[in-house]
């Protein structure tokens, strides 16, 4: 009896209404809605290198941060047939690391900068299935949807921007044919330390001129993966910019610029952060946030008539919100 291909395998699942895992509903979104075939051999398309040039330029910063921390990553896998990765939030791969001897393989693979690996052109992959599911990903040789793709081993990691958007993919890819799964776990916890420092670091570059506070605490949990749960606050005491594991655990804006805040609202605290500067603006300024903006209320809440604290506001040079 001849056994059945890994196409037909794909394409059995990703029509079977039974079949509920994670690695099944991937299979089925290249399938079905993408209408890929796991067949197809056609080797996926490079961008063109002005193509590439200008998606590199658009994250320069994120990508000059992100760097060191990719050397040290590569530093600790090279040796073992890997190729490491960095996509942009649409899976175009932007950077990467690899062994001279190892390059012709992930060449011929597509594993190179300037191609698409989102899951809508390449079916599940460690890149694409990544950043439609927002979570780290290992998908180990015959869980690619492509047969073309089964050879290889990627595990992934999602890197969030200061902004609390999806911002990139981290990526380990392995060419051995002897690569096991215990091994895949070990790469897989050292890729997702590093997307963490990268999303730490890119966040501290953000902010340059805020003071980066850890949020801990009774009452504050991180997401469950790690991630820092940081919070930049500027020279009078208010919280300008979260990580997304600081929104998700202090009840933030999910995504973009936050509203400013007295940190120490957001932190439980009856005063203000610990070597915190007490001047008089800080004082105003986190009256005022905590009024939204309303004048009358702020002075109410600092025991001052409205037209001492319009004074005080004009001679701290706050502007009226």
């Amino acid at each position: 009896m001849t056994s059945r291909s890994h196409a037909d395998i794909v394409a059995e699942q990703s029509r079977s209404n039974s079949a509920t895992s994670a690695l099944a509903a991937s299979w089925r979104r290249s399938m079905m809605k993408h209408g890929l075939d796991p067949a197809d051999r056609h080797r996926p398309e490079r961008l063109s290198c002005s193509e590439l040039a200008i998606r590199r330029q658009s994250m320069e910063q994120f990508l000059n941060v992100a760097g060191p921390q990719i050397d040290q990553l590569y530093n600790l896998v090279c040796l073992s047939g890997c190729n490491v990765l960095l996509t942009d939030a649409e899976g175009v791969v932007l950077d990467q690391r690899v062994n001279d001897a190892d390059a012709a393989q992930f060449r011929e693979w597509g594993l190179w900068q300037g191609v698409n690996w989102s899951e809508a052109v390449q079916g599940t992959n460690g890149i694409g299935t990544c950043l439609v599911e927002e979570r780290q990903v290992t998908i180990h040789r015959n869980e690619h949807f492509h047969t073309r793709n089964t050879a290889m081993s990627c595990m992934d990691a999602p890197i969030w921007g200061p902004d609390g958007r999806l911002l990139a993919a981290l990526d380990v890819s392995s060419a051995r044919a002897d690569q096991t799964e215990r091994y895949n776990r070990l790469i897989s916890a050292q890729v997702a330390q590093t997307a963490r420092a990268i999303e730490a670091i890119f966040f501290h570059a953000s902010f340059p001129d805020a003071r980066i506070v850890v949020a801990s605490g009774e009452g504050i949990a991180g997401d469950g993966t790690g991630a820092a749960t940081l919070l930049a606050v500027d020279k009078d005491d208010l919280a300008i910019g979260a990580t997304r594991a600081a929104r998700r655990a202090l009840g933030l804006e999910r995504e973009g610029a936050i509203r400013p805040r007295p940190a120490a609202d957001l932190l439980g605290r009856e005063d203000e952060l610990s070597g915190f500067d007490k001047a008089e603006r800080a004082a105003v300024a986190r009256a005022l946030a905590r009024a939204g903006g309303n004048v009358s209320a702020a002075a109410r809440a600092l025991g001052i008539g409205r037209a001492t604290m319009y004074r005080r506001m004009a001679r701290l040079e706050l502007g009226e919100k």
